[in-house]
């Protein structure tokens, strides 16, 4: 065995005496513990609620979307529909016309956006899992209905039970406003059939109308805002995504999943690296705990140091034995964190025991968690080289100063 190393096993493990060194070197395991545990716990809840909210948007939002990239709408006709139909991997396509709209319930007024699907909309999306109430209904023997968002039904106090329609307002295409602002405003009435759930900031805009019934409101017969399409399932995204490109030319967006929600996506990304330095440098603190044992020990061990110098050891074998001992510190609360973390996330995954304030409005009642495991090795190897840092400052300060100056 190496012999620093032995050196270093036994002033650590040693059982024959319990002093302040062994006090400052638990103190110091247990605080490389508490912040692998910190980081791996903080990252799988972050990885939890990205991959959370990347499923939620996943239902709402096609694989593609084309857009027109000056303009709110464009005609159908522009795209080359033909030519995007007979690309193999699309399976289904839904034109979508969205809006902006006041939208009135009993005394309750606000502005919404009023998004107009067609018929097989809910082939492009998997809107029926993010159904909160009710069902997908858009018409049912000629009256069309709404689906809407939960923030919304809470917001304008709406039930699908009530025998109140919701009154829907736009302007008219080319009037001047008038002194008497019904003159210049569409109105339609329809009827909720569902509540979706996806995420705050849809749920309390977005309301699901018959795109014939958002062509009416808002005086656009023949144009749309978007192109939705779903691919097949395994199908080559990059190379779909391509494919239409070239169709559609540079007049067009065409955007996939990623890149519909890519400020959210960044932002996210963003949080937790931000997070994940702040917890870096929090367990760079407390590895001051660790440059605390080594300086004391080394201080305590000066008999021992003597010793071992009469017996011919080197200067660099006692450091390595001092340096030995960081290291076993860092190696030994970096395993044990890193095993109570992910045990930590598997508890929370399975039973979910530490719940989500507020009152059930979330998808997920208790805080979601992913262990993802290149993170943990990623949390492994910065522990790890934090703690070697700590372990060699107080051997740099003390060999040339202390150590050195112990006499045989």
């Amino acid at each position: 065995m190496n012999f620093p190393f032995f050196i270093a096993k036994r002033y650590l493990v040693s059982k024959k005496k319990r002093n302040i060194v062994n006090i400052i070197s638990a103190i110091a395991v247990t605080g490389v513990t508490v912040g692998t545990i910190a980081l791996v716990v903080v990252l799988s809840v972050y990885n939890g609620f990205n991959d959370l909210i990347h499923s939620m948007f996943n239902s709402f939002d096609p694989d593609i979307k084309i857009t027109a990239v000056e303009g709110k709408t464009f005609k159908v006709d522009d795209i080359g529909l033909q030519e995007i139909q007979n690309i193999q991997n699309i399976a289904y396509m839904a034109e979508v016309l969205q809006e902006s709209a006041i939208l009135e319930y009993g005394s309750f007024r606000d502005v919404v956006t009023i998004k107009g699907v067609s018929s097989n909309y809910n082939n492009v999306t998997d809107l029926d899992s993010l159904i909160y109430d009710g069902n997908i209904n858009f018409e049912n023997n000629g009256i069309p209905y709404a689906v809407i968002g939960l923030g919304v039904a809470s917001n304008f106090g709406i039930g699908l039970n009530f025998l109140d329609p919701m009154h829907v307002y736009a302007a008219k295409k080319g009037e001047r406003v008038s002194v008497n602002l019904a003159q210049s405003l569409n109105h339609e009435r329809i009827f909720p059939s569902g509540i979706f759930r996806v995420q705050e900031s849809y749920d309390s805009e977005y309301v699901l109308v018959p795109l014939s019934f958002a062509r009416t409101l808002f005086d656009i017969p023949e144009k749309i805002s978007a192109l939705e399409i779903k691919l097949h399932t395994n199908a080559d995204v990059d190379l779909s995504q391509k494919q239409l490109q070239d169709i559609v030319g540079e007049k067009f967006h065409v955007k996939n999943k990623y890149q519909q929600q890519e400020l959210v996506y960044k932002v996210m990304n963003s949080e937790k690296w931000v997070i994940f330095f702040i917890l870096s440098f929090i367990l760079a603190l407390l590895s001051f705990n660790i440059i605390g044992s080594i300086s004391m020990l080394i201080i305590d061990k000066k008999n021992d140091i003597a010793i071992l110098k009469s017996m011919g050891a080197y200067q660099k074998t006692i450091d390595s034995a001092f340096l030995y001992q960081g290291w076993l510190i860092t190696l030994l609360g970096s395993v044990l964190g890193l095993v109570l973390g992910v045990l930590i996330s598997y508890v929370q995954f399975y039973f979910g025991i530490i719940q989500l304030p507020g009152d059930g409005s979330f998808a997920v009642t208790a805080y979601p968690v992913s262990i993802n495991f290149p993170h943990l090795l990623l949390s492994f190897i910065t522990v790890i080289f934090i703690g070697f840092i700590a372990s060699w400052i107080p051997i740099r300060y003390f060999s040339g100063k202390y150590i050195a100056s112990v006499q045989n």
